[in-house]
């Protein structure tokens, strides 16, 4: 890639730009590197409308978790700026009934004040096993959730609960496009990153091992592998 291309990253749900912070330093090396900030809008149209608004005329796109969520509403709006697509850890499917049940439940906990008790009780779910016990990331957990704040996660749940079906979009993707995701991870299981690889033309599949939702503090340096070989095809 043109090292003029600047690379945008979109983060998830209750995350900021902290969670890129195990791997911004050695992507910043490869060329421009900017952040997303998706905690404005309640709707998945309005929150890429208006990351395309402050986002350069073309650029590589990566996105996590809910992220992903925005790059295939990205994609569907304006796939001709989008030099580069990288899904990490996210789906192309909407939420079940179960799921938006669920969530508004989140909801109302968040509302009431809950929403760091919510971040902790998700944690084992949301790492490998074998970090269930890392204080570190548990910490960058907790300091996302002060940056987006019960406001932004209310706004974010709202627009994952309306988002459509993104499997449409994927015979328009004609991009060199990057699937990756964790061999553990149990929030976005890996069969969602394969049928999205399986049906996106030409996507590489990476699975990175002892990996749960969180590749960039789980998984740095494998995860810079990844993209910067994503970035470089």
């Amino acid at each position: 890639m043109d090292q003029t291309t600047p690379l945008l990253l979109v983060p998830g749900l209750a995350s900021s730009a902290r969670i890129y912070a195990p791997v911004l330093p050695a992507l910043w090396r490869l060329g421009p590197v900017m952040i997303a900030n998706h905690i404005r809008d309640d709707s998945m149209a309005a929150i890429a409308a208006r990351v395309l608004s402050e986002a350069p005329p073309r650029f590589a796109l990566a996105g996590h978790s809910m992220g992903g969520y925005i790059a295939l509403e990205i994609m569907r709006q304006a796939p001709g700026r989008v030099a580069r697509l990288a899904l990490i850890n996210t789906q192309a499917r909407p939420d079940t009934p179960e799921a938006i049940a669920r969530r508004r439940g989140l909801m109302e906990r968040a509302r009431r004040g809950e929403l760091r008790a919510i971040r902790e009780e998700s944690f084992p779910e949301l790492v490998h096993p074998s970090r269930r016990d890392d204080a570190d990331i548990l910490k960058l957990i907790h300091a996302q959730d002060e940056d987006v704040g019960v406001e932004g996660y209310l706004r974010q749940q709202s627009a994952i609960i309306a988002r459509v079906d993104s499997r449409p979009t994927f015979a328009a993707i004609k991009c060199p496009t990057l699937v990756l995701t964790g061999d553990a991870d149990n929030t976005i299981p890996n069969a969602f990153s394969k049928e999205m690889a399986e049906s996106i033309a030409g996507a590489r599949l990476v699975i990175l091992d002892r990996c749960g939702h969180l590749p960039q503090p789980e998984q740095p340096e494998a995860t810079v592998r990844a993209l910067t070989e994503w970035l470089a095809s």
